[in-house]
């Protein structure tokens, strides 16, 4: 039994401390399945699987009716391994196409509107774009009322270091759900516009999202 092993060795364990790439296939299939037998444990299981079928080439193609017929593979389990396969197929088929292009205010509010407009505390969000304007991150810098020694600069571009990002959209939500720009709003803004100049990447706008409304600083004329 999968008990029996050795806490550092456990397919779970494993991944938890040395990633996902670090496990065969029979251990990822194995952290799917999440249980054996009474005969046999859950990696001897997923063994017998990839060996049915010939590998995961062939049980990407499995029927759910062909996995049941397999001893040990009930359909929850036979069900969880096609939502992974499936997950796996779209997510290689993703291309740069796929993702959000922002090419105006109103393009960035509808992005974070419903997500953002029932949020009890103020939330500022950072979306990290690439050179086309298409999302490649979207970050939670912080979480609280807004100041402008709060919204330390070095969190907000620190993402967009790491992500190669070219520019910047930030949000910040009014649980009021006015959008009215504040002179914190505004201290903000203009921090980060200077420090975006001085790190070379740019500050494209940041949006206050209220009820169904917000305001763009930029379209104001705050940067």
């Amino acid at each position: 039994m999968i008990r029996d092993f050795p806490v550092d060795e456990r397919p779970r364990e494993r991944l938890i401390n040395s990633g996902p790439a670090s496990l065969s296939n029979q251990e990822l299939l194995a952290i799917l399945l999440r249980s054996g037998t009474r005969s046999e444990s859950v990696i001897q299981l997923a063994n017998r699987l990839l060996t049915q079928f010939g590998g995961l080439m062939w049980i990407k193609d499995a029927a759910l009716e062909e996995m049941t017929g397999l001893k040990g593979i009930g359909e929850a389990k036979a069900v969880q391994i096609a939502a992974a396969v499936e997950l796996g197929r779209r997510i290689s088929n993703l291309t740069y196409d796929d993702r959000y292009v922002i090419r105006s205010p109103e393009d960035g509010a509808n992005y974070v509107m419903n997500d953002m407009r029932f949020l009890t505390q103020e939330h500022f969000v950072c979306l990290y774009l690439n050179t086309k304007n298409q999302v490649i991150h979207r970050q939670t810098v912080f979480i609280g009322s807004l100041n402008a020694s709060i919204v330390h600069p070095r969190e907000v571009f620190k993402e967009a270091f790491r992500r190669s990002a070219a520019s910047i959209i930030c949000f910040h939500n009014h649980p009021s759900g006015d959008p009215a720009p504040s002179r914190e709003d505004i201290e903000v803004t203009k921090r980060l516009v200077e420090c975006g100049k001085m790190v070379g990447i740019d500050i494209l706008d940041h949006l206050i999202i209220g009820d169904k409304k917000y305001v763009s600083m930029k379209e104001k004329g705050y940067m």
